[in-house]
């Protein structure tokens, strides 16, 4: 049977459950049972490699022992030890990260997860569906990454707003040009499943990786963080089907939670999709300094990233980073144009860091999720910015909007990958053209930092978009109101003057 065959029929045992209300909760069963398999397959593993192995959990817990044999408990008796033996012993785990990473682990994945199932026998079949994935597989380890692209789109479609899935071809044309090399830190504030991670863990090991050494290098320099107990656990999940044995790195918790004066990490390279347009929960904005206070999250976020990226080093040793850490974050709209608060982030920005690229997305990018329109921003602490390359990413021939059914494609950004150029020589071989131009800094502050500037090499562009043309329709009448209202008050004061007369 192929794996997406075994998922749905998976999800159709689960609808017959009546315990498992909506997507969400079918997924989040589904996702504490794939950790489970997936844990124990590289739990094997490493009991043949390792010569002084233990088992990080207690062994009638590791899924060779409970759920293997088909035959095994089912009905009542696997409820009872699912709901009475196996949650409560896994949350309450004694597993201290520095003595036993991989039981913390396990303690960190259980500790929201929770067992919608009320019916034993269904609760069997599902297991003995997942049975028929082999995770020992290297073939089907790879093929299970490709369906669990679909699991987290199906978990996107049924979470709430501002929980978005990043687009594949985004991550991936994010990662390719920020290039992170082998040894370097490698960050996501607000991971949700992992996208970007596993993309970035990817890049490192086909380009990086030469020996067994190179590969404990790369499992150690990923980190990412996640508020929500499902994406969280699907994350670290992610992280294990990718090789990474002991994903302890990827912590359950909000980045933002602390002082920003407190942190004292130096990331080299991050690369994030922030929530926006949210709002983060009160108290969360004493964080940061007074007048950076806000309680929107992209805004926090940015901050936070400026903060946390490595001074320039300047040490002579071949692995020191010359410039300082990089950074590639997807922002709305409304962080280009936005003033108060959002005005003194982007100077703080522009003063600490070289912005030196805004590719601006069109429309539908994130469809069907959110219709925000959004740009990604690629800068470089340590040196201020002089000028800011604008590359507004234009729609395929042919295609007028993105949707679930025609997502945006890679392939799409070898325009961008073949203009880009090299930082290192200020992007000497950049050229202006229909898609890409440039604006010095004195220019940005005269326009008191606002960064939402239209491409000048196009002329008015007629939108069809009903949304556009119904607030450009209210807004002229809006306008024509206005008209109306000075007329009155001109042709009032006019007759009253004649009638003073």
């Amino acid at each position: 049977m192929s794996i997406s065959s075994a998922i749905k029929s998976i999800q159709d045992i689960m609808r017959k459950d009546a315990g498992v209300d909506g997507d969400a909760q079918r997924l989040g069963q589904m996702s504490w049972l794939l950790f489970l398999k997936v844990f124990d397959a590289q739990e094997q593993e490493l009991e043949l490699e390792l010569d002084n192995y233990r088992e990080p959990i207690p062994e009638e817990f590791l899924w060779r022992h409970w759920a293997a044999d088909n035959q095994g408990i089912t009905g009542d008796e696997l409820l009872e030890f699912v709901n009475d033996e196996l949650f409560p012993k896994l949350k309450n785990l004694t597993a201290p990260i520095d003595k036993n990473p991989r039981g913390y682990v396990v303690k960190e994945a259980f500790s929201d997860a929770f067992n919608y199932m009320k019916n034993g026998t269904l609760l069997r079949q599902v297991i003995n569906k997942l049975n028929e994935i082999d995770f020992t597989d290297s073939n089907e380890r790879h093929l299970f990454g490709d369906l669990y692209e679909q699991i987290l789109k199906d978990l996107q479609s049924a979470g709430n707003a501002g929980e978005f899935y990043t687009p594949r071809a985004i991550t991936k044309f994010i990662v390719a040009v920020t290039d992170p090399k082998l040894g370097e830190s490698i960050m996501d504030p607000a991971c949700g499943t992992g996208g970007f991670l596993a993309c970035a863990f990817d890049h490192v090991k086909a380009n990086y990786v030469k020996t067994a050494d190179d590969h404990q290098t790369l499992q150690q320099q990923i980190f990412g963080v996640e508020k929500k107990q499902l994406p969280h656990l699907l994350c670290t999940t992610n992280m294990m089907l990718h090789g990474i044995e002991v994903p302890v790195q990827i912590r359950h918790g909000n980045t933002l939670n602390k002082p920003l004066s407190s942190w004292d990490e130096q990331v080299d390279v991050i690369i994030t999709n922030p929530p926006f347009g949210g709002t983060e929960e009160d108290g969360i904005e004493k964080n940061f300094p007074s007048e950076f206070q806000t309680r929107e999250t992209a805004d926090l976020f940015l901050q936070l990233i400026i903060e946390v990226l490595a001074e320039p080093s300047a040490g002579n040793e071949p692995s020191a980073l010359k410039s300082g850490g990089r950074a590639a974050v997807v922002l709305p709209d409304g962080t280009l144009f936005g003033e108060g608060v959002k005005t003194k982030i982007k100077k703080m920005l522009m003063d600490e860091c070289n912005l030196h690229t805004i590719v601006r997305l069109p429309n539908g990018v994130f469809n069907p999720y959110t219709g925000i329109k959004t740009n990604i921003l690629f800068f470089t602490k340590g040196t201020p910015t002089k000028d800011i390359w604008f590359y507004e990413h234009p729609y395929p021939a042919g295609v007028k909007n993105y949707n679930k059914t025609k997502p945006m494609k890679f392939e799409e950004f070898e325009t961008e990958l073949s203009w880009w150029g090299d930082e290192a020589d200020g992007f000497a071989s950049r050229v202006e053209n229909e898609q890409a131009w440039k604006v010095s800094i004195e220019d940005i502050i005269n326009r008191n930092y606002n960064l939402d500037i239209k491409n000048p090499h196009v002329g008015e562009v007629i939108s069809h978009d009903p949304q556009t043309l119904l607030s450009d329709y209210a807004k002229q009448q809006a306008d024509i109101q206005a008209l109306r209202d000075q007329l009155k008050g001109m042709l009032s004061n006019a007759l009253q003057g004649a009638v003073d007369e």
